[in-house]
């Protein structure tokens, strides 16, 4: 009988200490798959590193988490990775605000042409009542958001010739990313605009298949496209591309309440750092990255204000385009205020 007494106190004894655990390990993943474009040597992919770090660390490895890079789990298809994230296919990512703008019409507010001249343009937004209101959006559409990292400034190289006006871009053939916004800016300059992914981008360049491409000076050096005939860069800061932390919507309710706020809060933690390293060397006060670029034979241009003028001029048609399209009251919400920055 005293034996039995015992049995039934450790059985409620394991029960209440079941009950008082953070999270109940058997309900969670062995692994969580983390979706990202790039390799992990480059910014985005280091934020992907932090995070996962973070959150296995404060979690003492209830939350497993893999980054998977080069969007593989999608079989590299950068469109289709939101889907994915909705569908369950996809764990968690850090996806590109340009990658998903096909899925949320309203993530073409940061690809409008000459929106945002300077890097607390791009914080006034994400910062403020626009990143919450696409956090928001994006809420609905079964992921929670947690937090913004950055791509950085899309700058323009080249292998035929330097860029200092319109007129320079004509004819050239451009590799651009997977949205159709991108192809009206670059016809609007008279350009030939493919649109191709960056696993494709790259042999593309380097056999001459298309003249350049447009990416952050991250992505150009760390991918070294002056080894591929990218001789002339041009800094024109014509687009940003904010990057955003997002975990699916059902994986994110199957975790504890302590869990999600670890998650939540490494996922800030981490895009805070990101946003550091993506910026770095490419400043007005560091422009480390700028020389390294120089170094290896490359032509680097600085627009003047009157020199980017003539593109905004030329590219305002498809600025009003699609500012209808991504919704006027968003649109006048971020002139607003970045010109209160």
């Amino acid at each position: 009988m005293r034996f039995k007494r015992l049995i039934g106190a450790a059985a409620l004894a394991f029960t209440a200490l079941a009950a008082a655990l953070p999270a109940q390990a058997a309900d969670y993943k062995s692994e969580y798959k983390l979706s990202i474009v790039v390799g992990t040597n480059f910014p985005w992919g280091q934020g992907a590193v932090i995070w996962s770090d973070l959150v296995r660390e404060r979690t003492n490895g209830r939350i497993n988490i893999k980054v998977y890079p080069g969007t593989s789990l999608v079989q590299g298809d950068q469109t289709r990775e939101f889907t994915a994230i909705r569908q369950g296919v996809i764990d968690m990512a850090i996806g590109s605000t340009i990658n998903w703008s096909p899925q949320v019409k309203e993530l073409n507010l940061f690809s409008l042409p000459f929106l945002m001249p300077d890097y607390p343009a791009i914080d006034a937004l994400t910062q403020g009542k626009v990143g919450e209101e696409l956090f928001g959006i994006l809420s609905k559409k079964g992921v929670v958001p947690l937090a913004w990292g950055e791509n950085g400034y899309r700058q323009l190289s080249n292998s035929a010739r330097e860029v200092k006006t319109p007129e320079d871009v004509k004819g050239m053939k451009l590799r651009v990313v997977g949205s159709p916004l991108y192809i009206d800016i670059y016809t609007a300059l008279g350009a030939n605009p493919t649109q191709m992914s960056w696993a494709d981008a790259q042999p593309a360049l380097a056999s001459g298949a298309v003249d350049g491409q447009e990416n952050p000076l991250s992505i150009y050096a760390g991918a070294k496209l002056y080894d591929v005939g990218q001789k002339y860069l041009s800094l024109w800061n014509y687009v940003a591309d904010p990057l955003i932390f997002v975990v699916n919507k059902d994986v994110w309710d199957s975790w504890s309440p302590e869990d999600q706020k670890i998650v939540r809060e490494a996922a800030v933690e981490a895009g805070r750092q990101e946003i550091v390293i993506a910026r770095k060397g490419v400043t007005s006060t560091d422009d480390s990255l700028l020389k390294e670029i120089e170094g290896h034979g490359v032509k680097v241009t600085v627009l003047s204000p009157e020199q980017i003028g003539a593109f905004a001029k030329a590219t305002q048609p498809v600025f009003d385009k699609w500012a209808k399209q991504i919704g006027p009251d968003l649109v006048q919400q971020a002139q607003a205020d970045i010109a209160k920055r």
